[in-house]
């Protein structure tokens, strides 16, 4: 029994101390121990993540346009530029040559003796050619037997004789100057020879070129039916500088 009683008072005292401890009312002179040390201040807490993005604002409507601003004041004229002294008029450049034309010039000419044996010429006589094949810009005069240049260049003459029974000497002559002489001696050939050549002359408007006889005695040009006596001449190419653009 009186084990009872001592367990039933330790619980009753029990129960009467926890529910003044959960009042936090301790009796007085139940604990008289001196008031503790307070404790130390807590360290800081660290710094917290970044909260999340707010929610995207609804578009507000556009806002008026502004009104246009004055304009301003026209600015000042600048200072004129100092201007130099003008320059004396150059000297008048020389004059260019003349220009070619736009179609290549011609001349050229041919022509043969009639047939049968020329008659009996004197020493510087020329040889007039008679028959005249081409002539197509008259350059060549069949009655004086002459050559007169139009257009200035090079030229190409051609001599060829038919000698029957006699010798044969002739010049081509440019002005009043041989450019070249040519002989044939009459052998007592039976049947007529030839004699041949030809030369290049450089030329300008107004030369004349033709064939002469060198000695009356040496007159032998013939021409037949089957062989003729030719003079022959034609321009190889124009030469303008010498002379303004002429026809072709």
């Amino acid at each position: 029994m009186t084990s009872l009683w001592l367990l039933r008072s330790l619980f009753l005292l029990h129960v009467h101390l926890s529910s003044q401890l959960d009042d936090n009312k301790i009796p007085p002179g139940l604990c008289s121990g001196l008031p503790g040390i307070p404790g130390s201040p807590g360290a800081h807490g660290g710094v917290g993540q970044p909260g999340r993005d707010g929610r995207d604002g609804r578009d507000a409507a556009p806002g008026e346009k502004g009104h246009k601003g004055d304009a301003g004041d026209p600015g000042g004229t600048g200072v004129r530029g100092l201007t130099g002294d003008r320059g004396d008029s150059g000297e008048k450049g020389e004059r260019g040559q003349a220009g070619e034309c736009a179609v290549a010039p011609k001349s050229a000419f041919s022509a043969k003796l009639s047939v049968g044996r020329a008659p009996p010429l004197a020493a510087g006589e020329a040889v007039r050619f008679d028959e005249v094949a081409v002539n197509e810009q008259g350059d060549y005069d069949g009655e004086t037997g002459r050559f007169t240049c139009r257009v200035p260049g090079v030229y190409y003459f051609a001599v060829h004789a038919t000698v029957y029974r006699a010798s044969l000497q002739f010049d081509l002559m440019k002005n009043a100057h041989a450019t070249a002489s040519y002989f044939q001696f009459h052998g007592n050939w039976p049947k007529p020879a030839s004699l041949s050549g030809g030369s290049l002359l450089h030329l300008v408007p107004g030369d004349q070129v033709w064939v002469q006889m060198a000695l009356s005695e040496y007159s032998g040009f013939y021409s037949s039916t089957k062989t003729d006596s030719t003079f022959t001449g034609f321009l190889v190419y124009s030469d303008w500088k010498n002379s303004a653009v002429f026809g072709s």
